[in-house]
């Protein structure tokens, strides 16, 4: 956590496989993110809360998270628009204007996201296009001695999250993954 807090990165545990993660709001730390990863630097980047409070003043219709609160935590991540004058920074905002958020369902995840403020961007520890990292010994392996990794044990299954767009009507399923969105689109008022 001290690593994330001084504006580096570090591998963490979350509910589904691990991740790479670092301060939402630090430029420098995402962008050594995106370089570890060897990912597109405009290829967004998921934002993981511990509490819905923590995530609200960064959503420009905060009273979305409404309609999907009842699926976190879990493996969910919901495309919503950002609020204009938040410090979250690119590519955590996409050029669109959006925001990925996910609560994990897992304890030690969100402590570690509590520790660092509440919010933290995190993607996949994994070299983008290969095989998500489901231990922190795979993470090490893959990062080096360089990059701290928090050992939450072995992350069973390894499915990544469902990611759903809000921005549209009705939302449409961007990846399919652990959480099943069916009636969360069914319900979408008219």
């Amino acid at each position: 956590m001290n690593r994330i807090l001084a504006g580096g990165i570090a591998g963490i545990p979350t509910d589904t496989v691990y991740g790479l993660a670092a301060l939402a709001t630090d430029a420098e730390a995402v962008a050594s993110l995106v370089e570890a990863k060897g990912r597109d630097a405009n290829q967004p980047i998921a934002l993981l809360f511990d509490s819905v409070v923590d995530v609200l003043p960064h959503l420009a219709e905060p009273h979305v998270v409404d309609r999907i609160a009842r699926l976190w935590p879990g493996a969910l991540t919901a495309v919503v628009r950002a609020a204009s004058d938040s410090p979250i920074v690119a590519p955590v905002v996409a050029e669109s204007g959006t925001i990925g958020i996910r609560k994990p369902d897992d304890p030690f995840a969100r402590s570690v996201i509590r520790a660092c403020g509440g919010v933290l961007a995190v993607t996949s520890a994994n070299r983008h296009g290969e095989p998500d990292a489901t231990s922190a010994d795979e993470v090490a392996a893959l990062f080096g001695e360089l990059l701290p990794v928090l050992d939450g044990g072995d992350r069973h299954g390894g499915i990544p999250s469902t990611v759903v767009d809000l921005t549209t009507k009705p939302p449409r399923v961007l990846r399919e993954g652990a959480t099943d969105v069916s009636s969360l689109i069914e319900d979408e008022p008219g």
